[in-house]
């Protein structure tokens, strides 16, 4: 009975102490050498991809922002974006896609309104926009509703828009795209795409020096 009872407090005292140093290790060290490292080498990136203007952060480069007027270039849209009902205290919003079919009416009526809404936009005096001229993300949503980016053929579709509406030569925009424009990842991963928010924030600053 005594070496039992012996055994079971050894055998405690040894769980106890194996927890107490995976606690630590784990849930101290490990956290602290991963933010350390990532703060000294992608400092950027282990914030939160911030994007600032004016000495401000006005968004983060990773999250695509809605309401945009005409003066500047549009995103994605984001019909899978809902708000929150459970946590009233903030204004939240819920990411993800809207689970449509692609034979399902809805998402279809969603498809010709914003390819409607796309070609009467975007058309300028002398330049009209064809409805096939209209590309595929212009028209369709993320997966999670939050794609911080367009295609290079979306943004240039906007470029006429743009220049009209601020008073800029359509050469200056169309440069201002070009240098927004990135290629693929690693040179093959993903496709080419601009983004939308740093586009814009350049724009703005054009616009201001004009």
């Amino acid at each position: 009975m005594k070496n039992s009872v012996v055994n079971t407090g050894r055998l405690l005292g040894a769980g106890l102490r194996a927890l107490l140093v995976l606690t630590v290790l784990t849930g101290v060290l490990y956290p602290l050498a991963v933010t350390g490292v990532a703060q000294a080498l992608f400092p950027g990136a282990a914030n939160g991809s911030e994007t600032k203007a004016d000495g401000k952060v006005v968004g983060s480069s990773l999250i695509g922002q809605q309401g945009y007027s005409l003066r500047y270039f549009q995103p994605r849209p984001a019909h899978g974006l809902a708000e929150n009902s459970v946590n009233t205290q903030y204004r939240l919003l819920v990411s993800g896609a809207t689970n449509l079919a692609a034979d399902n009416k809805e998402l279809l009526r969603q498809v010709e309104d914003a390819r409607a809404a796309v070609v009467r936009d975007n058309s300028v005096p002398g330049h009209p926009v064809s409805p096939s001229d209209v590309p595929a993300d212009a028209v369709t949503s993320s997966g999670s509703g939050l794609d911080p980016d367009i295609s290079p053929a979306y943004a240039a579709l906007q470029v006429r828009r743009v220049a009209a509406r601020n008073h800029l030569p359509v050469t200056a925009v169309r440069e201002l795209v070009a240098d927004h424009t990135e290629g693929r990842t690693l040179g093959f991963i993903g496709e080419p795409r601009v983004n939308v928010l740093e586009l814009n924030i350049a724009l703005k600053d054009l616009t201001a020096r004009r």
